[in-house]
């Protein structure tokens, strides 16, 4: 049986769907971590997460299918620990946490790394591949709570100098570990359910198509342009989120 959402509300899921299989598929989630703030605005923030988590593996399928080989595995098996760390603790704090507060953290440290990449975008070296387990906790963390991982990921990844295209694969098997990691605690907190599971499947089509879209997108983007899109993509972020946390 069918969630009754209102057709704003559907017109909202469809292009959250949409654009974040064009963020998976091309862009490294950037643009994805719009999609829970954006339903948000018609459904409830839990409901808007237990539906999208599906949809993300499907996509996640999709997507590692396409990058898989050209990821970084040293830094995927850094992130592991971490990501399990990460969604231990939401897990753990389900139903205790401030939502707004979760946003409004993540917002602005988005918006000052955004800021920071754009004033100063060439650093002297990487930064040391240690800050991984910590990068990975809070990427854990914040995509249990909001499908948030991409901005404290962004924040340790893209300082490490990779290519466009090793930084985009690596995020793809990083966020499918992640999405893998979250559905067994999803499904026991009752975020995921038959009626959610229902939409989701509905939504599987808009979901490939934006996959692909992201995929064909990427291809004609260059390397300069593609991390200016990441860095914009964190700030307008950053900035929702800091709105959704005040409003």
């Amino acid at each position: 049986m069918l969630p009754e959402y209102s057709l704003i509300a559907w017109l909202l899921i469809i292009f959250s769907v949409y654009l974040t299989g064009v963020s998976k598929g091309g862009f490294a989630g950037g643009f994805g971590t719009l999609s829970v703030p954006l339903m948000a605005l018609a459904i409830s923030p839990t409901q808007a997460a237990g539906l999208l988590l599906p949809l993300l593996l499907v996509m996640d399928v999709f997507a590692v299918k396409a990058w898989w080989g050209k990821h970084d595995r040293a830094e995927v098996w850094r992130f592991v620990p971490g990501l399990f760390i990460g969604v231990t603790v939401g897990t753990l704090l389900f139903g205790s946490l401030s939502e707004q507060g979760v946003r409004l953290a993540l917002g602005i440290l988005s918006v000052v790394f955004a800021a920071y990449m754009l004033l100063k975008p060439v650093a002297k070296k990487p930064i040391s591949s240690r800050w991984a387990l910590p990068a990975a906790s809070v990427c854990g963390f914040t995509s249990f709570i909001a499908h948030a991982g991409a901005p404290p990921m962004n924040m340790y990844l893209m300082p490490r100098k990779l290519t466009k295209e090793t930084f985009i694969a690596t995020c793809t098997v990083t966020y499918a570990v992640v999405n893998t990691i979250k559905l067994g605690p999803y499904m026991w907190l009752g975020e995921v359910n038959m009626t959610s599971a229902w939409a989701s499947l509905l939504l599987v089509p808009v979901a490939w198509i934006g996959v692909r879209n992201g995929l064909w997108l990427q291809s004609r983007v260059n390397e300069k342009l593609f991390y200016r899109l990441v860095i914009l993509a964190m700030f307008l972020v950053g900035i929702n989120l800091v709105w959704q946390a005040v409003s």
